[in-house]
């Protein structure tokens, strides 16, 4: 096909999609695929959250503490009508730290993150962003691909082109077109979805974007292309481990098990599909009142409160799977213990001086004015992909290698210090490619074994831009955009893992 016949496509395409979504779920009767929309027969327990269960839920929510939340309700709902007083600002951490109430987190999240200020010095932006993205998106396909995906257990979401997915859908293209720099992202998905369970069409945009280019938070420099803010945090991470918890840090280190393969969605989506939903928006809660120290202190806290049990843990797989599955599932620990804990390690860390990884450089902020249409080239429109990574791109990766090189190193010296022999029973070693660990990003099965489980968490590192159309950081759904089937893992998966294995192996690094 020429250039023009394939811009006509991508146009059509375009506008197809968006009118499914005008059009509704009620419109569309007969014209869902089975497998876009499965039925839940099965499902007869929904949680506090409007999360759906296949099973009974265990647990039902004690009288005494229905009754605290009640009190804290009218609390609350005092401070509210006195927002900005001197006496509100001084109780305001400590009851943030005891916990918003559920059914005010839609007011309290829009006061902290300052979306009403916000909305209305931009009156009209977000539905101009939107009407450009209709015209002009690029990311439309897997922005629609990725709705699919999103939550699919929610009430709010499991039913194609429900209300929400729709609205998920708008505010998604919308930003796609409000901040170029960064289009779309796998990941931002998980962000939006949680702003919208409590929030409007227009003010969870706002709150978006808000999150990524606020100072506080930063988060532009997570799905920015390169990922420098995740790099940076991910060191920084290290360093933590490695001052606070060395054993922990040599028993990773051991099975060549990086932070990047269990944290990932700890720094991209503050936890989301990481820790129980409950125990999520707590932090979440605190996040957006205190920033971004409030994840690199939860990571900590998650691995100090489970060190014991994962030193028992020989293997990656294992490890693995019990920080990314087993703690989304039962984290153990009761969400006040858990936010005390928390508490105490922010302060652990700032009496150390690495509470913050530091303020974010100028790569790691816009660089391009918010809001300023640019229009797409003809590549982007015809959604083709560059045949060469980018300078930044291929920095991002280089970064990965090198972190994996500096923890066989480690190991080795240590080893060395240990022993007069060297000798190697875990795979690392002089003359053994560093690569053999670093290639389980691209081959580790346990990583797509459940729905919760990210395949993708690392496909970041193993396809074209930050949001190209195969870049997966949030397959989170059973059922993939090409039918696969329940174990998540299908061809774009392998394909992934495929690239990732031979990128590698043309890197020849060897310890």
């Amino acid at each position: 096909m020429n250039e023009e016949a394939l811009l006509a496509r991508a146009s059509e395409e375009r506008e197809r999609i968006f009118q499914r979504y005008e059009r509704g779920r009620e419109n569309l009767v007969g014209q869902i695929d089975p497998w876009e929309d499965p039925e839940f027969e099965d499902y007869h327990k929904t949680d506090r959250y409007g999360f759906i269960h296949d099973e009974r839920l265990l647990h039902k929510t004690a009288p005494q503490k229905v009754n605290v939340e009640v009190e804290r309700e009218k609390k609350w709902v005092k401070m509210l009508g006195s927002w900005d007083t001197p006496a509100t600002k001084e109780k305001l951490h400590r009851r943030i730290y005891k916990g918003i109430p559920n059914s005010l987190r839609i007011k309290i999240w829009c006061k902290l993150l300052n979306v009403n200020s916000m909305k209305s010095t931009n009156v009209g932006k977000y539905q101009e962003m939107l009407r450009l993205a209709k015209q002009w998106s690029t990311d439309v396909r897997q922005i629609d691909s990725d709705v699919n995906r999103q939550f699919r257990e929610h009430q709010f979401y499991r039913e194609r082109y429900s209300e929400k997915q729709c609205s998920l859908f708008n505010v998604l293209c919308a930003y796609s077109m409000y901040n170029s720099e960064v289009g779309y992202c796998q990941g931002m998905s998980g962000l939006a979805g949680v702003l919208l369970m409590y929030m409007d069409e227009e003010d969870a945009f706002w709150a978006l974007a808000i999150l990524l280019s606020d100072k506080k938070y930063a988060m532009h420099g997570l799905y920015v292309e390169g990922f420098p803010k995740l790099t940076r945090f991910l060191e920084h991470h290290d360093k933590i481990l490695t001052k606070f918890m060395p054993k922990l840090k040599q028993h990773f280190d051991k099975f060549g098990l990086d932070a990047i393969l269990y944290s990932l969605k700890w720094f991209f989506v503050c936890f989301v599909e990481r820790v129980p939903f409950s125990l999520c928006l707590r932090v979440w809660d605190i996040y957006l009142l205190d920033g971004e120290r409030v994840i690199t202190a939860m990571a900590y806290t998650i691995l100090k409160l489970h060190k014991k049990a994962i030193m028992k843990l020989n293997d990656m797989d294992l490890i693995v799977n019990y920080i990314q599955v087993k703690l989304h599932k039962d984290f153990g620990y009761e969400d006040d213990i858990v936010i005390h804990h928390l508490e105490r390690s922010m302060d652990e860390l700032k009496r150390a001086k690495i509470d913050y990884p530091g303020p974010p450089p100028p790569s790691e902020l816009p660089q391009r004015q918010l809001g300023t249409f640019v229009e797409p080239d003809k590549k982007a429109k015809i959604g083709q992909r560059a045949e060469n990574f980018s300078e930044t791109e291929k920095q991002a990766r280089a970064t990965v290698i090198l972190r994996r090189e500096k923890a066989a190193l480690e190991l080795q010296e240590l080893r060395v210090s240990q022993s007069d022999t060297v000798s190697d029973h875990s795979g690392v070693a002089s003359g053994v490619r560093c690569e053999d660990s670093v290639s389980v990003l691209g081959s580790r099965r346990s990583l797509a074994d459940t729905s919760v489980t990210s395949t993708a968490d690392l496909s970041v590192f193993s396809s074209g831009r930050s949001h190209a159309p195969d870049n997966s950081l949030d397959t989170h759904s059973n059922i993939s955009d090409d039918g696969t089937g329940s174990d998540g893992w299908g061809q774009r998966d392998r394909s992934k893992a495929i690239r990732w294995q031979s990128w590698r192996s043309q890197t020849k690094t060897y310890t």
